[in-house]
């Protein structure tokens, strides 16, 4: 209102001026003289698009028509892009796409979910475009109950897993699934396991123990005919982990990994037998915790191991985002992913974004990550469902209630990175303030992408420079915005 109001201010005066000197005759016989006045640049006259959350709610991914304009000399901090400097390519932005949320989405009448599913992954002006999926092989705990593709009677094994089949997932998830890659066929799929078969562990249950050795290549298998068989329903799975949360022996399912028993079971079993069996689904370390980046480092120091490997992936409910950069830096050939952080129900839209949005959206692939991935794409209005001992306050980024639907802090979280960042998208230099941390990009077509979160408990006005427009603009305290060029 400010800058309006001086603009405002200047132009009568110049009007006056003008009328002035046409009547003391100044301006007679000046015929080629162009008098038109031009007024200062407003929103239509900049080129970038400027989308905004903030945590009021009054503005949720919303496209603004005011609060950016063209670049005047000033004192505001800049954030100057340089797509001369690129680092990784992203994979995408996504959810896990647990069976309980596939449940409900299945639950949905026909036109309910075939909308649902355009907005969250088509690529129209209402689509959010997500890019990236994880799916758990076998059950996770928000599925309703715990099983494998090989369960057996208490006592029996079958070590040629001639009893393995996808039947749990063939009613909810897979279809799902089908869907989504019809919308999105170059949809990235990780998965990523919870258990083993409860007769190929320690404890013979599905909450911690220990994969058998006698069984590290029996579960090599396991992998190759998850794989294979979820090929054969259309369903590409791009990378696997070997365990979800290899330290966390309290969950339902779990099941605990040594970091020295990831690798004797990557080098010695599944590296050779994927290779063996022409699979290209890449191999993918640890899945957990920041604190501990010595796991997959310890890893990838053996050689023979690493040479089976794509990377490592990482959460963030211990450690620090930057320990990304300490495994990237120890192994700069080998990628990082981040792969999980939940929203606890029943969610803080001030406090969720501002975290999610710093540490996740900017600081994951500030960091080398390929991905972002939340967790839990939906639940219902009790968080269900969930196993027996399985999380009872993991709020999806969507809340399903039959063929309603309440989008939750994840989804604008994620929704402001996929729907502007596509996969294939490299990101590029821009220099980082705590008040206003940021990442830039540049896609495929060629567009610039720059999130800005205002960090302060105060409005921030700021400059953005980039080689297609530089601009100023605002952003409300706690808020999000993404530029798109």
């Amino acid at each position: 209102m400010k800058t309006t109001m001086n603009f405002s201010i200047k132009n009568n005066n110049m009007k006056m001026i003008i009328i002035l000197l046409t009547f003391l005759g100044v301006a007679q016989g000046c015929e080629d003289t162009d008098n038109t006045y031009y007024p200062p640049p407003e929103q239509s006259e900049v080129a970038a698009k400027y989308y905004l959350t903030t945590p009021d709610k009054s503005n949720l991914l919303t496209l603004q028509t005011n609060g950016i304009f063209a670049l005047t000399d000033n004192n505001n901090f800049t954030i100057n892009v340089s797509e001369g400097t690129t680092y990784q390519e992203m994979d995408g932005f996504g959810y896990t796409l647990t069976g309980g949320s596939a449940s409900l989405i299945n639950a949905m009448s026909t036109s309910a979910r075939e909308s649902l599913l355009q907005e969250l992954f088509g690529t129209g002006e209402n689509s959010i475009g997500v890019s990236y999926l994880r799916v758990s092989i076998g059950a996770s705990d928000l599925d309703a109950t715990t099983f494998s593709y090989n369960d057996l009677p208490d006592g029996q094994t079958d070590e040629n897993l001639t009893n393995f089949s996808l039947n749990p997932d063939m009613a909810n998830l897979i279809p799902i699934l089908n869907e989504i890659t019809a919308i999105n066929p170059d949809i990235k799929i990780l998965g990523s396991p919870w258990s083993a078969p409860t007769w190929m562990k320690s404890n013979g249950s599905t909450i911690g123990g220990e994969l058998l050795p006698q069984y590290y290549s029996t579960y090599a298998n396991y992998f190759v005919k998850y794989i294979n068989g979820m090929a054969a329903q259309g369903i590409t799975i791009d990378a696997i982990t070997i365990q979800n949360e290899p330290e966390n022996p309290y969950n339902n399912p779990s099941m605990v990994m040594t970091a020295e028993q990831q690798k004797t079971f990557i080098r010695d079993h599944l590296g050779p037998t994927f290779q063996t069996e022409n699979i290209a689904t890449k191999i993918i370390l640890f899945d957990h915790n920041l604190d501990h980046p010595e796991y997959p480092i310890s890893i990838l120091n053996d050689a023979t191991a690493k040479s089976y490997i794509d990377g490592s992936a990482f959460h963030l409910y211990a450690g620090q985002i930057d320990n990304m950069s300490v495994v990237h830096n120890a192994h700069p050939d080998k990628n990082v992913y981040f792969t999980e952080q939940w929203v606890q129900a029943p969610g803080d839209f001030y406090s969720d974004i501002r975290w999610h949005i710093r540490e996740l959206i900017i600081g994951a692939p500030r960091n080398w990550s390929r991905n972002v991935l939340e967790w839990n794409l939906a639940a219902d209005p009790n968080s269900e469902p969930h196993t027996d001992g399985g999380c009872t306050e993991c709020l999806g980024a969507i809340t399903i209630d039959g063929n309603n639907v309440e989008r939750n802090p994840a989804y604008y979280i994620i929704a402001h990175a996929s729907k502007f960042v596509p996969a294939g998208s490299i990101r590029i230099e821009s220099n980082y303030s705590t008040e206003l941390p940021n990442v830039a990009f540049k896609t495929p077509n060629n567009k610039i992408v720059v999130i800005v979160l205002n960090n302060s408990e105060a409005q921030e006005t700021l400059n953005i420079n980039t080689s297609q427009e530089s601009i100023t603009t605002t952003i409300p305290a706690g808020s999000v915005g993404t530029f798109v060029w």
